[in-house]
């Protein structure tokens, strides 16, 4: 049997690879751009880890999301195991599905509009004191990420087009959380369990806070990622309950302390990478649980298999 990783950028699986030879596992890359999947035949064995990104589109591959769709449905129809699997999906491509699980689990998320095309954008955004943010509902990386500071200020950039458009068609409209500190908090989880946190510096990196070492080789703005040492919160038990009942074993949960006391969770990314320094003073490596715990459930499948 074989791990079987389904995803779409390669740039982003060393780290992964070598941590599954050092364990000995067999594994190999299924990616996803263009292609097909036969719905007549029955899929392999072995265990599948589903880490198709929000952005794919942004490299290429603006249909990995639908033939996500169809593969996950697939493998699950046929009770493969599939690690952050449709569920979990459907969290990553879409944050107003992301703020809409988190409220309801009684997160305190930022106020959001979710806006469908052009026409809304300018009178929606009055409903919402300056400053205030717009981004794409299927984003990653910060992407359409911005600041605006007057309601004018935002109906000129509109109205001044044409703008890179979110590629669902859905623009956030998003409330400004002002952060008492100049960093946010990412929480890393695997298999069910808190591995560290690590802090991402806002002031000089701004909404673009990609913490993979493929990220930071292109950063203007390099080591913007500290270790918070002995992070211990209540919140990081409801991020692990939260993740058990939307069937995500493997995410980062970030989110942000303000000004006036609130801490506001605003991003569940279950495409999670890991910062190569971060790592090698971190108390686990998340690359190398992750290793561990997909040879765990691989094992499991062989014994499940009677092998």
């Amino acid at each position: 049997m074989t791990i079987h990783v389904i995803h779409d950028n390669p740039d982003w699986y060393a780290p992964f690879a070598a941590a599954l030879d050092a364990e000995g596992v067999p594994h190999g890359q299924w990616l996803l751009g263009e292609g097909l999947v036969d719905l007549d035949e029955i899929p392999p064995d072995g265990v599948f880890w589903s880490r198709l990104s929000a952005s794919a589109h942004t490299r290429g591959r603006p249909l990995a999301k639908e033939l996500a769709r169809a593969v996950l449905s697939w493998l699950e129809a046929h009770s493969r195991r599939v690690v952050n699997g449709r569920r979990a999906l459907e969290l990553e491509v879409s944050k107003a599905q992301q703020l809409t699980a988190l409220r309801a689990a009684g997160f305190d998320v930022p106020r959001t509009f979710a806006v469908a095309g052009q026409t809304e954008l300018v009178n929606t955004a009055k409903q919402l004191d300056p400053p205030f943010i717009s981004k794409h509902n299927q984003g990653g990386k910060g992407l359409g990420v911005q600041r605006f500071d007057s309601h004018e200020e935002f109906a000129a950039y509109v109205s001044a087009g044409p703008h890179a458009a979110p590629v669902d068609g859905i623009t956030l409209l998003q409330e400004y959380v002002l952060a008492a500190a100049p960093f946010i908090t990412r929480v890393e989880v695997v298999g069910g369990e808190f591995l560290y946190a690590i802090t991402a510096d806002t002031a000089r990196g701004g909404f673009t806070l990609c913490p993979a070492e493929a990220c930071a080789a292109d950063a203007a703005e390099p080591d913007l990622f500290a270790l918070r040492e002995d992070f211990d919160h209540p919140v990081v038990g409801r991020y692990l309950d939260f993740a058990r009942r939307h069937g995500i074993e493997i995410a980062g949960f970030e989110f942000i302390e303000t000004a006036d006391g609130r801490l506001v969770t605003y991003d569940v990314n279950t495409t999670t990478n890991y910062n190569p320094r971060i790592e090698e003073v971190a108390p686990r490596s998340g690359v190398r649980e992750t290793a561990r715990y997909l040879a765990g459930l691989l094992t499991a499948e062989e014994r499940k298999a009677g092998r």
